[in-house]
């Protein structure tokens, strides 16, 4: 497995399947980037200034949100995975 490294995390992105908005299929092409995702792993933290570390927020098993153009894919052993920095989660969803 993928092993962060500071504050970046690595997320496995929700597929996202048809929407239905008051009642309307969306069509495929009209789909929006997927927003959520699953927290697969977490670096060590951030380094500050003063050299102390910044434990990171978020765990593994957390499904979060991030912004919708936030991180960089990777791929791994076949698998497509996000990895971005912390500060580009927006929400933890509980």
């Amino acid at each position: 497995m993928l092993k962060p490294l500071g504050d970046r995390v690595i997320i496995e992105v929700a597929e996202e399947g048809e929407k239905t908005v008051g009642g309307i299929v969306i069509a495929g092409s009209a789909d929006e980037k997927p927003v959520t995702g699953k927290v697969l792993a977490v670096g060590d933290g951030l380094l500050t200034a003063d050299g102390s570390k910044h434990e990171l927020t978020v765990k593994p098993g957390d499904q979060v949100l991030f912004d919708k153009y936030a991180g960089q894919e990777v791929s791994y052993e076949g698998q497509k995975y996000l990895a971005l920095h912390e500060k580009d989660l927006v929400a933890i969803v509980e």
